[in-house]
């Protein structure tokens, strides 16, 4: 066997999946650093399982496959993968920002499939800049700690 087939990833593209395992690193390090429970190894998972998914499912399709019937399967498949992420307790939801995460890193790997990965890559960035953006608006107005995240907030004080 020849270096050129160990390294043959055909029908998949090597650009892709690194841009796969970098957008994962770049959206896990944030959770990863914030303690939660979606950290690199899980986003970059996430990101390559999708792309390839996708990817391979665009290369059966010439056999009459419905590409968009893999892209649904993938949505549900995540969403009930991000379920699993969230916990009620004390009549508080917890998670539902891992979970919208998991989300959002599935169709990060649709869009790598789908289109460039110069496109995934500023999706990534616009998903931590939501992430951490967020949270600097929350440390700095209390305005942004109302209601559910208050109560949040004082249950994790008391814990």
């Amino acid at each position: 066997m020849s270096w050129e087939e160990l390294i043959d990833v055909a029908p998949l593209d090597w650009t892709h999946i690194i841009s796969a395992l970098a957008i994962g690193t770049i959206i896990g390090l944030e959770r990863q650093l914030r303690g939660k429970p979606v950290g690199i190894r899980t986003s970059s998972l996430i990101v390559l399982g999708t792309y390839v998914f996708v990817e391979l499912s665009s290369y059966i399709s010439n056999a009459g496959t419905d590409n968009s019937r893999i892209i649904g399967q993938v949505v549900t498949g995540v969403g009930f993968l991000g379920a699993g992420v969230m916990l009620a307790k004390d009549g508080i939801v917890l998670g539902v920002t891992s979970a919208a995460t998991i989300w959002a890193l599935a169709a990060i790997g649709v869009a790598l499939s789908v289109g460039t990965p110069g496109l995934a890559i500023k999706l990534a960035l616009l998903v931590v800049i939501i992430l951490v953006g967020v949270d600097v608006l929350e440390n700095y107005s209390s305005a942004f700690t109302r209601g559910v995240h208050s109560r949040y907030s004082s249950w994790r004080s008391k814990r």
